[in-house]
């Protein structure tokens, strides 16, 4: 008679809602930072056009929140597309499903500023890759899209030191045997190479070759450059 062992699932040690949604957390006040950067930007959209509509790929509720009073007190539309479109409560908050790789069904410039925050990394090959970069340049004049930085030496998503520099095997086994990260310990090697193979993360020169028409910013910790930032403005520079 053959028996099948009942896999354990642990909870992930680190979520969503204590990493990004604590005012407290390092995670949040970046964002917050981050943000002061992107304002100016929705700023200079509103004083020429009197509203600023914005596709936010990736976005959530709980991101907006962090900057709830500018939101409230401006002329924006911020519509956030996901594979699923979640239920939103936020006034001026749309959520729609859609698949960043693959928007033929929405016009270009149909918005007039593109944002994205962690999420390129995501999305799969280089190939998807390049068809989300492609979508974000074509569907608004400016685009603010964030990503961490590959040389950086802290993985964000399994919140671990040099975990992305070690060899793939490595960090399968790693995986299976500690709670690392948002998806807790793996309990086969399927559920921990589809974890690894989830997030990609980019350097520099990938990133601009993404976003050839971008300025790069770096976000920097203790001198070292934490993530990228490529932003196009057109009300800056000539569109850069």
């Amino acid at each position: 008679m053959t028996t099948t062992a009942t896999l354990k699932v642990t909870a992930p040690r680190y979520t969503i809602a204590n990493t990004y949604g604590n005012p407290k957390a390092a995670a949040f006040r970046f964002r917050a930072r981050r943000f002061e950067r992107l304002k100016p930007m929705i700023e200079r959209i509103i004083a020429e056009k009197g509203h600023c509509r914005i596709l936010d790929i990736g976005g959530t509720e709980y991101y907006w929140t962090i900057f709830g009073d500018f939101v409230a007190e401006n002329p924006v539309e911020i519509d956030l597309l996901n594979l699923k479109a979640p239920e939103v409560s936020a006034p001026k908050l749309s959520s729609i499903a859609g698949d960043a790789t693959r928007l033929e069904g929405i016009a270009d410039n149909a918005y007039d500023l593109v944002h994205s925050n962690s999420v390129i990394e995501h999305v799969g090959s280089w190939n998807q890759m390049l068809a989300m970069a492609d979508n974000v340049r074509r569907l608004a004049p400016a685009y603010f899209v964030q990503t961490p930085n590959f040389w950086f030496p802290y993985e964000p998503h399994f919140r671990a030191q040099f975990f992305h520099w070690l060899p793939e095997p490595v960090r399968c086994a790693l995986l299976m045997r500690f709670n690392l990260g948002f998806g807790g310990k793996r309990p086969t090697v399927t559920s921990a190479m589809r974890g690894l193979q989830s997030a990609n993360l980019l350097s520099r020169t990938q990133l601009a070759a993404l976003f050839p028409d971008a300025t790069l910013v770096p976000e920097r910790v203790m001198g070292l450059t934490k993530s990228y930032m490529a932003i196009r403005d057109p009300g800056v520079d000539g569109g850069v």
